[in-house]
């Protein structure tokens, strides 16, 4: 059983890392980008959502210290928060602590609200990146259930005012888990099919990135200054060489909620999306 004490009170992870123009361009075509802006290094920009790959500590939860069941982990919902525009290249400091914990019952499982604080080698706040993860083998260790972020909702009264549809390449988990995210799952078909899928899938942030551009395209006019949060909800995986529709509604005052889902199989992969667009 899980310590909510421990956990709650260790010292924050301390990642450095040093950004290349290299990483950032395999970042973007990690997640389908082929606009020259984010891919050609003598007129390069960084897409908002790389701020999820900078100063990331890994896969903390395999550490034994922290006493969590890793292989019933599920990443639930990602939000971002852009401070900054991001650098194309430079000395990256990322701060994660877990900061709040959610107890959903033994049979229900646990929540934890993972955040991490990304700046600059100058103190610069660049993001702040707070993931909402499951851990579906931990609950019932004695702690509250209430608190627990509220998904942002959809309209339901109303068709979306647009709705922007990117297709992902075949390879495109090969070519995003090279920005960081090395887990088997997304790679390796016996891995896959022990999981119970039918085969490797994308991983959830490329399809977060990929929403990301859509969003970007359609009301930032594809620049990555104008994006200053980004937060949704995964509710199913995404094959690589599928097609990813993107509905969106106008909220008023540069903000957004959005949903997407998979062409082929009509199927809501993001849901509960909420941006704000300066």
């Amino acid at each position: 059983m899980i310590d909510p004490q421990h956990l709650l009170t260790m010292p924050p992870i301390i990642t450095r890392q040093t950004l290349t123009a290299r990483d950032t361009a395999l970042y973007a075509l990690g997640v389908g980008a082929d606009e020259l802006d984010f891919v050609f290094e003598e007129r390069l920009k960084a897409l908002p959502t790389m701020a999820v790959v900078l100063g990331y500590p890994g896969f903390i939860w395999r550490d034994p210290a922290l006493g969590v069941t890793w292989q019933k982990v599920l990443h639930g919902e990602q939000s971002t928060i852009l401070h900054a525009p991001l650098p194309v290249e430079g000395e990256i400091i990322g701060e994660t602590r877990i900061e709040a914990l959610f107890d959903k019952g033994a049979e229900k499982g646990a929540i934890a609200l993972v955040t991490r604080e990304i700046r600059d080698s100058a103190g610069t706040h660049l993001a702040t990146s707070r993931a909402t993860t499951f851990l579906r083998g931990d609950g019932g260790y004695g702690g509250s259930a209430e608190g627990a972020p509220a998904p942002h909702p959809l309209p339901n009264d109303r068709q979306p005012d647009a709705t922007v549809t990117l297709t992902t390449a075949a390879n495109q988990a090969l070519i995003y888990r090279l920005s960081g995210d090395l887990n088997p799952l997304h790679i390796d078909p016996d891995v896959a099919t022990g999981a119970g899928f039918k085969g490797p899938i994308l991983h959830g942030l490329a399809t977060y990135g990929v929403v990301g551009r859509a969003l970007l395209n359609a009301r930032c006019g594809n620049d990555p200054a104008r994006m200053k949060r980004m937060d949704v909800r995964f509710s199913s995986p995404v094959y690589p060489g599928e097609t990813i529709a993107t509905d969106i509604w106008d909220e008023g005052a540069g903000r957004i909620a959005f949903r997407s889902r998979v062409v082929e199989r009509d199927l809501v992969v993001l849901t509960n999306g909420y941006a704000e667009i300066g």
